[in-house]
């Protein structure tokens, strides 16, 4: 059994251009460029499912909620992760609902058998009454089919598909092609108002070519810096447009850093959003330094990050100094060492030995590290002392030194 209806004129297209699509997104906050306007005109008018493809953070899952607000639909989410299976994509059966009502109609089901020759014919008798606990009294609908039966058009989200498990994306297969879901105990569930089907990957793995035959597809990259600027301003982050402009240039270059997890859009928001409630009025490095942690989440980023703070910025922007209760960040993984566990040192002699505010370990000091040996005589870290041993002492200082310098290079 087939359960549909006439197609109901709320399924009727609701853009009439691409340019119109742009102008209603951007209405509700969403600046999309014309390929991705595009992807959504023929959405609505050929009524496929769009996949889209790219890194976290770039509007991918924004993009639904504001179609949906643009046309005026409900919009129905499932969220995927991994291990998840039909009963909480589609539909599942409201067992204690169902025992419940078997309990309360025990006598009536006593008076169907009562009179039966035998136990099978009992049993099918029983059987007779199935249509009665399995029917849609019994059945609770998920986001794929509440999107399909339902009266009222829809938006369904089917988010990050790429944390499903492959079996899911053959259970989908069916309502993504034909927008339809078959329920073995009553029969096929057809759309009578199409929704507009709109899922997400982050691209943690492949889907199949089966998934993907069956929908649009566009690849989200991160914008250029216009449009990214135009998307934080449409926000109302309250930071001023100069600052809004510098902001979006430095996430732009952390990007290019080897970070394990680059900002996307939502965390430039978000940055703007935390710099605007500081009542900033300038960006500095320090300032940049103290809320990179809004927009980076793993402690190498952030490493990485500080360090490239002061080059990011016009000069004259400089990195707070660790004072001497600061636990200095480790750098082993940014130098390359696999096993080493150097710290940034807070000047060049504390790193190379025990100079006393001299950073520059060729100058002559009186410190261990700068050519003082184990003698007596004054040396320089070019190792010319006059004590037995601050000869050794210095070439070793001096060795250190350009090994620091040379790994400074390197960062």
């Amino acid at each position: 059994m087939t359960q549909s209806a006439e197609v109901n004129t709320a399924a009727a297209p609701v853009f009439a251009s691409v340019a119109e699509v742009t102008e209603r997104l951007a209405a509700y906050g969403y600046i999309a460029d014309n390929r991705l306007a595009t992807t959504v005109f023929l959405l609505s008018r050929l009524g496929k499912p769009v996949l889209l493809e790219g890194p976290a953070g770039v509007g991918k899952t924004e993009l639904a909620k504001s179609l949906a607000a643009a046309c005026g639909r409900r919009l129905l989410r499932l969220q995927c992760y991994e291990g998840q299976d039909e009963s909480k994509a589609l539909y599942e059966w409201d067992y204690g609902k169902q025992l419940l009502y078997t309990q309360m109609l025990r006598e009536k089901i006593s008076e169907i058998v009562a009179d039966a020759p035998d136990l099978a014919s009992a049993v099918a008798r029983i059987g007779d009454q199935d249509s009665v606990f399995f029917s849609d009294r019994f059945l609770v609908a998920r986001p794929v089919l509440e999107a399909i039966r339902g009266p009222e058009p829809a938006v369904l989200l089917i988010d990050e598909i790429d944390r499903a498990d492959e079996a899911l994306e053959a259970v989908l297969l069916e309502s993504l092609a034909e927008y339809q879901v078959s329920v073995p105990e009553i029969g096929a569930y057809t759309a009578s108002v199409l929704p507009y089907v709109v899922l997400t990957s982050n691209n943690t793995r492949d889907l199949s070519a089966a998934l993907k035959r069956r929908c649009l597809h566009l690849y989200l990259d991160y914008p250029d810096a216009a449009r990214e600027l135009e998307i934080v301003r449409s926000k109302h982050t309250g930071l001023p447009d100069a600052l809004a402009e510098q902001l979006v240039s430095v996430v732009r270059e952390l990007r290019g850093l080897r970070l394990r997890k680059s900002p996307g859009i939502s965390e430039t928001i978000d940055w703007a959003h935390a710099l605007a409630v500081l009542g900033a009025e300038e960006l500095d490095a320090q300032l940049l330094a103290e809320t990179v942690n809004v927009v980076l989440k793993y402690e190498r980023d952030l490493v990485r990050a500080r360090e490239a703070l002061p080059r990011l910025l016009p000069p004259g922007g400089a990195m707070p100094v660790l004072s001497e209760q600061d636990d200095s960040p480790t750098y082993s993984e940014m130098n390359g060492h696999a096993g080493a566990q150097e710290q940034y040192p807070r000047n060049a002699a504390n790193a190379i030995g025990g100079a006393n505010g001299d950073t520059d370990p060729t100058r002559n000091g009186n410190g261990n590290g700068n050519g003082n040996g184990d003698g007596d005589g004054d040396g320089d870290a070019t190792g010319n002392g006059d004590g037995d041993d601050g000869t050794g002492q210095g070439h070793r200082a001096f060795a250190a030194a350009t090994h620091h310098r040379a790994l400074a290079k390197g960062r």
